[in-house]
């Protein structure tokens, strides 16, 4: 059955749910929430198959092949990978250079004031990606950094960060490359050929469509070996995680069975859907609608076109002084669907996702509630205030 025709989702009671047009959690299938009604004992067999199974199927999407690269599942949200990510792949003497422009890169120039590593940022505000160029004259201007960080798709805003121009800076200088690719990896091609990255980090809920529980980290096997003792976490250590899944096939602590199950069905889905080509096709059609039609009303975007991914885009919020972004998600909600609020810090936004089980037909839909939201509110003019 196509996306196209699938009826709304629904919850565990019969009664429709709303499709969440949000960057995860995200709708998912059927069969995916059918995955999570088997119990697992964490030290089974059974479900060890599960978890190497995962393993070995990301490594295999990210185009890790042979003994060059580890994965490593981590229980917790994005953040906490992130977290993880950062406190093993800087040694407490580097330095590290953040990208920022939006909320996730700045959460990363945090988690370093908490580890007490040493970094700089580099700020580009709300719109704007960090170019290459950019990149190689900070990395030349202080040799003491040894790492950069960059989030692929900055959720914030809908931008997708040039990576590849970024990877090219970075890796001609020697220095670490860590990527926060939590809202793309799946949808947007990522691979070690194709970008020399160190350290990449996604989670469970994003473009493989399976649910909130676990991120996880693929990074060089040398680079985590010698991370021994680095971490300045029990529970977050990528080292002694790694190596005690590679020892026992379990996990250190209980591990988030049911979602394993769900994400092991996902990546099945993600495979019949024709991979990340099939997923980003997808995506960037329903982007593609839902730019258009919400263009028709006088809404504008965020971004220029080119800088727009197909993950979520970013709309300014009308200047017609009856429209309140409170009533407006509400009337949305009312008609089966939940959207985002806006990060932007200067100017007053919403965010709508384009990720998740859905497609250009849910998106035609969702246009029309969007036209009785305005009408409801008596918003006759969409275009933000100057």
């Amino acid at each position: 059955m196509s996306l196209a025709t699938a009826t709304p989702p629904v919850d565990a009671t019969g009664q429709d749910a709303p499709y969440l047009l949000t960057p995860g959690p995200l709708t998912t299938s059927d069969t995916i929430k059918a995955a999570m009604l088997h119990d697992w004992g964490s030290w089974d067999d059974d479900f060890n198959r599960l978890t190497a199974e995962v393993r070995a199927q990301l490594l295999e999407l990210a185009g890790a092949l042979g003994d060059a690269y580890a994965c490593v599942p981590l229980q917790g949200s994005g953040t906490f990978a992130v977290e993880a990510a950062l406190a093993t792949a800087i040694d407490r003497r580097g330095k590290a250079l953040v990208l920022a422009n939006g909320a996730y890169g700045q959460r990363a120039a945090k988690i370093l004031d908490y580890l007490g590593r040493a970094h700089v940022v580099l700020d580009k505000g709300d719109y704007l990606p960090p170019r290459g160029e950019e990149v190689a004259a900070w990395l030349d201007a202080d040799p003491e950094i040894t790492d950069v960080f960059l989030v692929h798709c900055e959720t914030s805003s809908g931008i997708l960060n040039p990576l590849s121009e970024i990877a090219e800076a970075v890796k001609a200088r020697g220095k670490g490359l860590i990527v926060d690719a939590m809202s793309s990896f799946g949808a947007v091609p990522l691979t070690v050929e194709a970008v020399p990255f160190d350290v990449m980090v996604s989670s469970a809920n994003k473009c493989i469509e399976g649910v909130p529980g676990f991120g996880f980290v693929i990074l060089r096997r040398e680079l985590l070996e010698a991370s021994a003792g680095r971490s300045h976490s029990l529970s977050l250590d990528l080292y002694e995680q790694w190596r005690y899944m590679e020892r026992t096939g379990q996990w250190r602590f209980t591990p988030p069975t049911h979602v394993i199950a769900a994400f092991h069905t996902a990546l099945a889905e993600h495979r019949a859907e024709g991979g990340v080509a099939g997923r980003l096709a997808r995506y960037t059609r329903s982007r593609e609608r839902l730019v258009a039609g919400m263009r028709e009303f006088g809404f504008a975007t965020l971004l220029e076109d080119r800088w727009l991914s197909p993950i979520i885009t970013t709309f300014f919020s009308p200047g017609h002084p009856a429209f309140d972004f409170g009533r407006f998600y509400a009337e949305l909600k009312a008609r089966g669907f939940v959207i985002y609020p806006g990060k932007l810090t200067e100017a007053e936004s919403f965010r709508i996702g384009c990720i998740g089980r859905l497609d250009v037909a849910v998106v035609e839909r969702l246009l029309v509630a969007v036209g009785e939201a305005l009408d409801a509110m008596g918003v006759d003019d969409a275009r933000p205030a100057a």
